[in-house]
């Protein structure tokens, strides 16, 4: 994972997005359809039709990064298609990305018991 500053913007892309986009494709639609600068330093994150999919894009100040998180169940908690960006927190981003819901932290997939 990549270590997030408590301060940092983070941006979700509502609605969902074609996962076989690529770095590139993903700078030009956050400048495009966000309106937002892609190299300002900001996490920008998307999510897959199926919802068990994101890719997140990060300017670092020296390139571009493209990470890629699955859920192997259970899907990631995504905001209904209202404007086309939501801000959030960078620990609303962990919790996310560990499969919880951020706006109500609790686990949306448990594990059965073993045995």
């Amino acid at each position: 994972m990549i270590p997030v500053p408590s301060g940092m913007r983070v941006w979700l892309a509502v609605g969902a997005t074609d996962m076989r986009r690529g770095m590139n494709s993903l700078a030009l639609q956050v400048q495009e359809a966000m309106k937002r600068d892609p190299h300002a330093g900001d996490l920008y994150v998307f999510r897959g039709r199926r919802g068990n999919l994101v890719k997140i894009l990060w300017h670092d100040g020296l390139g571009m990064s493209l990470y890629i998180k699955r859920l192997e169940h259970g899907t990631f908690i995504w905001p209904a298609p209202a404007n086309g960006v939501i801000g959030i927190s960078a620990a609303q981003l962990a919790y996310m990305l560990d499969g919880i819901d951020w706006r109500n932290p609790r686990l949306t997939w448990r594990p059965q018991i073993a045995g």
